[in-house]
């Protein structure tokens, strides 16, 4: 692939692939299975190296950025459909297996030691969804308390009848406040926020304020080709946070831990 409009093309088809199985799943359940797949395969998409070739000589023109856009806003509203379903199937027994999720478990657990996260531990967690893989793996491994965060009424009460499933119900916590409302925030040790979050920097300015000064900010985000599959964080931050990128070339997010402070910069390649 070295025409722009080849990789156009891919880009164009995966967002018409997933837009219209997501409106078939209201008219037949067995293409639940088959958004599962196309969204598993725009994760392995964003972190292919020939794409991401394609990416450094076609990302700045302004057909790519639009319909790399629109596949964002495609694939964000898909992964939260096959997350409620997935959290449905797990309180029914049923199976339900994603490469997605398996991925983002396994990620969630080598970033542990990163994030310094352990059984004295107390980690908000904004934009958990229907499905809190990440938030049910850190209690699980850490037996960190953990209050969720999500705007979403429907995928608050799905999570907690994961929590209650898995056991966790007594670490983890479900909740649709804002931050500037819990009481938790006092004594959190760290915030967690998914890259599914749209309005970082919003959150951001908004934690500055009830954060102690020792709690980390850990956010997921994706630029770049990756920013097809998360929503991005392309902003300086120096001038106001300490802060420590992780890029995993691997996986379909990138990590970034913040800190109160200024003038330093730490970076990881994974």
């Amino acid at each position: 692939m070295s025409d722009k409009y080849e990789f156009l093309f891919s880009i164009k088809m995966l967002r018409h692939e997933i837009s219209e199985l997501s409106a078939y799943i209201k008219e037949s359940k067995c293409c639940y299975e088959l958004l599962t797949n196309k969204l598993d395969d725009l994760s392995k998409f964003i972190v292919s190296e020939e794409n991401n070739k394609q990416w450094q000589l076609w990302g700045e023109d302004v057909e790519i950025q639009k319909n790399s856009a629109k596949l964002r806003e495609v694939s964000s509203k898909a992964i939260g459909t096959i997350e409620k379903y997935q959290s449905s199937c797990k309180v029914n027994n049923q199976p339900a297996i994603s490469e997605y999720m398996s991925t983002l478990c396994d990620s969630v657990k080598k970033e542990l030691e990163a994030f310094e996260i352990n059984k004295k531990s107390k980690v908000v967690f904004i934009g958990a969804g229907a499905l809190p893989i990440s938030a049910l793996t850190i209690a699980k491994h850490t037996g960190a308390e953990i209050m969720c965060l999500d705007i979403d009424t429907e995928a608050i009460e799905m999570g907690k009848n994961i929590a209650k499933l898995t056991g966790l119900e007594s670490v983890v916590s479900f909740t649709h406040k804002k931050v500037s409302e819990l009481s938790f925030m006092k004594d959190a040790t760290h915030v967690m926020i998914a890259s599914l979050v749209k309005n970082k920097l919003e959150v951001l300015e908004e934690l500055k304020s009830v954060l102690s000064e020792d709690a980390k900010v850990i956010i997921r985000y994706g630029n770049g080709l990756k920013s097809m599959f998360n929503y991005p964080l392309e902003q300086d931050l120096s001038n106001e946070w300490h802060y420590t990128t992780f890029e995993q070339t691997e996986h379909f997010y990138d990590t970034v831990i913040l800190k109160k402070g200024k003038a330093h910069f730490a970076q990881e390649r994974k």
